[in-house]
């Protein structure tokens, strides 16, 4: 049985365990889960060290470590999550906004549990303009989904979106440099020419995007005000 305090029990536990490998805790930390979806937005989590390389330019440095780390303790949150609710995690993503302190780590359920949360927007506009902007950056996805996790937080996942350089690339081992240039350019495109506002009827606080390239997909996340 799902109840509420589960999430609080795990954005308590996420919270301490970010303080004890990086020496500093979030400020805020708010797990929501709908469907076969655990969503944990993170806000006002930089470390001292973390801000003064920011300072001097050295983004990709800062998000090279900090996915090192991240990806080290995610095996121990995947395990507290599935004790807690009972669940087989499948898959992971998480994703960081240096310029806005902030980030999202996503677990996604075995099972086809659909999202509880109706959606209070027109969907298929909000996937139209998700395969303009992605088309404009690479091609216009295979398939592209949408999830609702809460009234500010909508889930878009997108498959069938590598070109065939970027899987030559992947195959002779530039999967680094690849993605962390996807994730400059994409994120740069969504947030100067999408016209999210006007679908979503509210200001877009943050975007965040992971990828699966085993499966050719991505997740998007989109942190309405």
């Amino acid at each position: 049985m799902w109840d509420q305090s589960m999430e609080e029990y795990i954005s308590t536990y996420i919270s301490k365990l970010l303080k004890k490998k990086f020496g500093k805790g979030p400020e805020t930390c708010r797990t929501t889960k709908s469907g076969n979806y655990l969503v944990t937005h993170i806000q006002g989590f930089l470390t001292p060290m973390e801000d003064i390389l920011l300072q001097q330019g050295q983004y990709k440095y800062v998000d090279q470590a900090r996915k090192v780390i991240i990806n080290h303790i995610l095996e121990e949150i995947k395990g507290v999550v599935q004790v807690t609710l009972k669940f087989d995690v499948k898959d992971h993503y998480h994703d960081w906004n240096f310029l806005h302190n902030s980030g999202i780590i996503i677990f996604v359920f075995e099972g086809n549990d659909t999202p509880s949360v109706k959606p209070e927007i027109d969907i298929g506009r909000l996937e139209k303009e998700i395969a303009r902007i992605t088309c404009l950056v690479q091609k216009v996805p295979d398939y592209i989904t949408t999830y609702p996790i809460s009234p500010s937080t909508y889930l878009v996942e997108r498959s069938g979106i590598f070109i065939q350089i970027e899987k030559a690339l992947i195959e002779k081992g530039f999967q680094k440099e690849l993605l962390l240039t996807k994730d400059e350019l994409e994120k740069n495109y969504f947030y100067r020419y999408g016209r999210f506002e006007d679908i979503f009827h509210k200001s877009v606080k943050d975007i965040f995007i992971d990828w699966n390239i085993k499966e050719d997909k991505s997740l998007m996340a989109f942190i309405l005000n």
